[in-house]
């Protein structure tokens, strides 16, 4: 299926590694120039590098949206090395698993700036640009837990909540002006930072060391779901090119999770 996103402008943020990296790589070989976001240099590179090597376009941008001045720094090196932007992914963001009792309120504060005001400062970087464009994409990143949170790790499940609450804010307030805002909501996606977790469980729980093992393991004792496998970064991206895409124009203010059904609810 042609996509028709040759042409577009993409910024993906946090895909110098993870599923941001898979977002990013699916992007370009649908034809658009992907901008790679990061905050290290060599890993940023290293992903723009794969995409040219394979015949896409790219370019990179470094800059900590978490704070005002990185987030300009991204903004100002989209605009110089694109001239604007088609589509955003606000995939940037951080994660922890301390449980209720062990999680300050500093931590939650900067939780919260790290994975939701650094998608609000890419939005109202790009978002203007987009409507006198009268096109673009908007889509965030959350997850699976924010509608089916664990007992711990509140601070980050309520930021991927909230993440999703602005989504929809955010696809009223541009309403006929040719702009979509999605939300994607992945489960078990193996990246390497997951497979340290789950390696540390094994540990604790005596899995092993055997990889396969642990994977089946945590799929039945901790995260089971209908599919009875895991995901990987290329499932996540699958959905975030078709979103991308003008072929997903009348997708807009939705959730759109790729869990392998972990969630059970119908919405």
């Amino acid at each position: 299926m042609d996509l028709q996103l040759e042409g577009k402008r993409a910024l993906v943020t946090g895909s110098s590694g993870g599923i941001g990296e898979g977002m990013a790589k699916a992007l370009a070989r649908e034809g658009a120039t992907v901008v790679v976001h990061g905050r290290n240099e060599e890993r940023a590179n290293r992903v723009a590098g794969e995409i040219e090597a394979s015949g896409g376009k790219s370019i990179v941008a470094l800059g900590d949206v978490s704070t005002d001045e990185g987030a300009h720094r991204v903004l100002e090196r989209v605009l110089s090395g694109l001239g604007d932007l088609d589509i955003l992914v606000n995939n940037a963001g951080d994660w922890g698993t301390t449980d209720w009792w062990e999680t300050a309120p500093e931590v939650w504060l900067r939780l919260y700036n790290n994975d939701v005001v650094s998608a609000v400062r890419m939005i109202q970087g790009f978002a203007p640009r987009m409507r006198e464009l009268g096109w673009g994409r908007i889509i965030q990143i959350s997850s699976a837990a924010a509608t089916q949170p664990f007992a711990n790790s509140a601070h980050y499940t309520a930021s991927k909540a909230a993440l999703m609450n602005i989504t929809v804010s955010l696809a009223k307030a541009l309403a006929e002006t040719g702009i979509t805002v999605n939300t994607v909501s992945p489960g078990l996606v193996v990246i390497p930072k997951m497979e340290q977790v789950f390696r540390g469980v094994a540990e604790q729980r005596g899995w092993g060391s055997d990889w396969e093992t642990i994977e089946r393991r945590a799929l039945r004792e901790m995260v089971p779901n209908p599919a009875g496998r895991s995901g990987y970064p290329e499932d996540v991206a699958a959905l975030v090119a078709f979103l991308a895409s003008p072929l997903a124009g009348f997708v807009n203010g939705a959730n759109l999770r790729v869990d392998g059904g972990t969630v059970g609810s119908i919405n």
